[in-house]
């Protein structure tokens, strides 16, 4: 694992960490989904909660953890979270700062069992998370259903964001519907300080680092 802090700018602090998967031999993320398959999806899902948690822990992190998870491999919610609270006990990792990420780009194939998975983290006292929210197959049809505690606007909405008022008046609305819902809001991919400058005055306060 690899991971990128997300910072709250206005305090001036590391907020989470986002655990992102890499290869033993250095590789990126995509080189290592692209052998995921149906066969062996439920047994990479684990692997990786467990090692991000094994590794958290024994880099003494002091935040929120937050991995992604992927929901076509979660069948029965409770019972694919005990791997992942065996860790937390194994390693001493609080189990109150996980933070489980669901990215809209994957393809959802029930949202019935993507809603009860939500409701069942919830329940114990997990925060959720829309990963790379406005680029995937659902948008605001699944934040209606899904109802997380933390959307990740994806970088497809950031980028030039300062120069672009159709992009400017979409994140207004975006950020006024987070704040009736009492969302928090991560703007994902600044790469420029008119990007950031402009989604700071706007009422952001997560980036990731």
């Amino acid at each position: 694992m690899a991971f990128q802090p997300i910072v709250h700018a206005r305090e001036r602090r590391v907020w989470a960490y986002e655990a992102l998967v890499r290869g033993v031999d250095g590789s990126g993320a995509a080189a290592v989904l692209a052998r995921v398959n149906d066969s062996n999806r439920y047994a990479f899902d684990q692997a990786c909660r467990v090692k991000a948690v094994e590794l958290a822990a024994r880099l003494g992190m002091d935040c929120l953890l937050s991995i992604n998870f992927l929901p076509n491999a979660v069948y029965e919610p409770a019972t694919c979270l005990r791997a992942t609270l065996q860790a937390a006990r194994t390693y001493g990792f609080p189990a109150d700062r996980l933070l489980f990420e669901l990215s809209e780009s994957e393809l959802l194939h029930d949202i019935g069992h993507l809603c009860s998975i939500n409701a069942e983290y919830r329940r114990r006292g997990f925060r959720t998370a829309i990963d790379d929210f406005g680029a995937g197959y659902s948008g605001l049809a699944l934040l209606s259903q899904f109802q997380p505690d933390v959307i990740k606007v994806d970088m497809s909405l950031v980028r030039n964001i300062d120069q672009d008022p159709v992009r400017q008046a979409i994140a207004h609305g975006l950020l006024l519907t987070a704040r009736e819902l009492g969302l928090d809001v991560v703007a994902e991919g600044i790469e420029r300080p008119g990007e950031y400058a402009w989604l700071r005055d706007a009422g952001v306060s997560l980036f990731p680092g």
